[in-house]
């Protein structure tokens, strides 16, 4: 070294000093708590905020599934398998009692109808006493050419209570209980009956008291609630059925009821009925559908609820039972490798080349007669559902049964079913998990196509589906567009949440994101 470019200078020993002569230094002890790897996963989650929205809509809609049915009217509900006469509540409105009057979901409609139905609307509402026409929206006349008007009107009427009379058989006893009930609840539900071999084609009818008795004006004349012919002169010729039962005294008879039968037998009454006023003496309840009527008046609130439980019920069996098969047989293909591992994918590669849709069509034509619709299909989805998720597990098993650890346990002595599933299998969880969870809008949606093209019919008053209810809505689209509106809207929020939340899932399962803000 040249002293003369570098000088060596003395460094006073007062210079030096010791650090932390008192002090024992220790690492700092870490502050944080320890988090659990589902711990960590979650806390990964909760950062994708479109995840956790879509997981609150998942939870809201498999909510809305549990406790739906628990909500509908039971008695209206049970209804389903044995009353004929639902059919008279189709295709009734959304209605929500306390937005009556807004014009949105309040069960009404706009129409447009000529004088003589506006003319029928306006006696319905004497006859029944409820207000059918909301509002007159407008009214336009017009002329053709041989000088006839014709008026017509746009009119905002209740679905509900513009519903038409229907003619009803009750048994004697049927019939004094109905009787009891409108005494003693002043609702009138048996209304006037026309004589048919007067009226012809004509629809004009009668009010009536609470007996049915035809109500008289002043001068003794029947007075009309309304009628379809616009013409006053036939008011004079209608008349109300005559009582059968009185034979000494036939003219005296101006009831509502005609009984037949002979008293050997016993009678039965045929009478009119008021839909609005049965339907309270028959379920105990105003008709009042949150979701409207479908075309056989099943309350399709009810109805999409109980729907769709089944999907989820079919979905989540359907997703267990695949991991299950799915989870040994490719955890047998990647730990051993190999011959095994060819001949196992063999056959998988034959499963998989097999059509879905011919699987499910022969099970349903040869399997379904045996042991049901549903199992038949559960076994089609089975059958060739398990292959994704063997795949799965067989790409995890090659990536982590040669990892150090793996290969210690061996060592160790460690038999091969510890290490495929104690020490390999949960380290795959998170991608086996994800796959398993993205099976449930797989199997809901592919019942749902298959049901909407009649390829299976799982639609009868018992049981329903989602694709039941679409396949169902889709001939009243025009109609009647909220019997496919609600479960295009469920089938719709379902598989966008899902397609969301797998992806959350996926990535706060992935290793590699972790700490990736």
């Amino acid at each position: 070294m040249d002293n003369r470019d570098y000088k060596i200078e003395n460094i006073p020993s007062e210079k030096f000093a010791f650090a932390n002569t008192d002090d024992i230094l220790h690492d700092k002890k870490l502050k944080t708590k320890q988090k659990s790897y589902f711990q960590d996963v979650l806390s990964r989650f909760a950062k994708n905020k479109s995840s956790v929205v879509a997981a609150v809509i998942i939870a809201v809609l498999v909510l809305f599934a549990i406790i739906g049915p628990m909500l509908a009217n039971k008695n209206y509900v049970n209804s389903y398998l044995t009353d004929t006469m639902l059919v008279n509540y189709q295709y009734l409105k959304p209605r929500l009692s306390f937005m009556h009057g807004t014009g949105i979901w309040d069960g009404s409609k706009v129409v447009e109808v000529s004088q003589n139905k506006y003319d029928v609307y306006r006696g319905m509402e004497q006859e029944i006493g409820y207000p059918i026409i909301e509002d007159v929206i407008s009214t336009t006349t017009t002329v053709d050419a041989f000088k006839q008007s014709t008026t017509l009107y746009k009119l905002r009427i209740d679905t509900y209570t513009s519903l038409n009379t229907f003619t009803q058989t009750l048994t004697a006893d049927q019939y004094q209980a109905l009787q009891a009930w409108q005494d003693e609840n002043e609702i009138q539900v048996i209304l006037p009956r026309v004589d048919t071999q007067v009226v012809g084609t004509n629809n004009i009818w009668y009010k009536s008291d609470m007996k049915g008795n035809a109500k008289l004006d002043s001068e003794g004349n029947f007075i009309p609630s309304y009628y379809t012919t616009g013409n006053d002169d036939y008011t004079s010729k209608m008349r109300l059925a005559n009582d059968p039962w009185t034979e000494e005294n036939p003219s005296a008879g101006w009831r509502y009821a005609q009984r037949t039968g002979t008293s050997d037998s016993g009678y039965n009454y045929v009478v009119r009925l008021s839909a609005y006023n049965y339907f309270i003496y028959r379920y105990g309840f105003e008709p009042n559908f949150v979701f409207g009527t479908d075309a056989r008046g099943f309350d399709i609130f009810s109805r999409l609820a109980s729907g769709a439980r089944f999907s989820f019920i079919l979905a989540i069996t359907v997703s267990l039972i695949n991991l299950f098969i799915g989870a040994i047989y490719g955890a047998v293909e990647g730990y051993y490798g190999g011959v095994v591992d060819i001949v196992m994918e063999r056959i998988s590669d034959i499963l998989s080349g097999i059509p879905f849709t011919v699987v499910t069509v022969l099970f349903s034509l040869h399997l379904a007669s045996k042991i049901g619709i549903v199992p038949s299909l559960l076994f089609a989805f089975i059958s060739t559902g398990w292959i994704g998720m063997a795949s799965r597990v067989r790409m995890q098993f090659y990536r982590f049964k040669n990892q150090e650890y793996v290969l210690a346990s061996r060592t160790l002595g460690a038999s091969d079913f510890r290490i495929m599933f104690k020490h390999i299998f949960p380290n795959s969880l998170g991608t086996i998990i994800t796959g398993s969870v993205l099976v449930i809008p797989s199997v809901i949606f592919s019942e749902t196509s298959l049901s909407y093209l009649g390829i299976i019919n799982l639609d009868s008053a018992s049981v329903t589906s989602i694709g039941a209810m679409l396949s169902a809505g889709q001939t009243c689209m025009t109609s009647a567009p909220h019997v496919v509106f609600f479960p295009a809207l469920f089938i719709a929020l379902l598989m966008i949440s899902f397609n969301l939340f797998g992806n959350g899932l996926r990535d706060a399962f992935n290793p590699s994101t972790r700490g990736v803000e």
